[in-house]
């Protein structure tokens, strides 16, 4: 398995993984919403191509996904909001989700951003070093219970970044 930035050439690709790891939780269309959301997200100012990054097989088809996007704290552009992930249902439980993970958590703390949020499940994300967003001062912009609304800091993170978190504008859309 290979761990690449997405290319132009992935955008179907990605679209078919996650409408696959998504299906149970279809949107109103009948398409899963995450499917749509990566789609409305390249389009978005939030968008930053380095942490758009797919897995492929040995036969280079993209097997998983994972995006993060500007995120803003306190009205601060010193986040990133994670999500989504998804990897087609063939490659669960195969550590791809795991490899996607810390490749873009990697990829965030090289670049010194200083915080990671997302919105997941509580039983998953704390072996990446997420916890309550709570914990650090960082609220959520709906009411998520805090053991949802989740946060890692990086290297660069410091105890000033508190305040709502805002995810980019199509999440707002969700």
């Amino acid at each position: 398995m290979l761990i690449r930035r997405e290319t132009p050439a992935d955008v179907d690709a990605i679209r078919a993984v996650h409408s696959a790891a998504f299906a149970k939780a279809e949107g109103s269309d009948g398409v899963p919403v995450e499917a749509t959301l990566v789609d409305a997200l390249r389009v978005d100012p939030g968008w930053l191509p380095a942490y758009s990054l797919v897995a492929a097989d040995s036969d280079g088809q993209v097997v998983g996904h994972v995006v993060a996007t500007r995120g803003l704290v306190g009205g601060a552009a010193v986040a990133l909001g994670l999500g989504p992930l998804g990897v087609l249902p063939g490659w669960q439980r195969r550590g791809v989700g795991s490899a996607l993970m810390h490749a873009v958590l990697g990829a965030a703390d090289a670049r010194d951003e200083p915080l990671v949020v997302l919105l997941g499940h509580p039983d998953y994300y704390p072996r990446f070093g997420f916890r309550p967003a709570v914990e650090l001062g960082v609220t959520p912009p709906q009411p998520w219970g805090p053991q949802y609304f989740m946060a890692r800091p990086m290297h660069a993170w410091n105890e000033s970044i508190r305040g709502e978190f805002r995810y980019a504008s199509p999440f707002d859309d969700l």
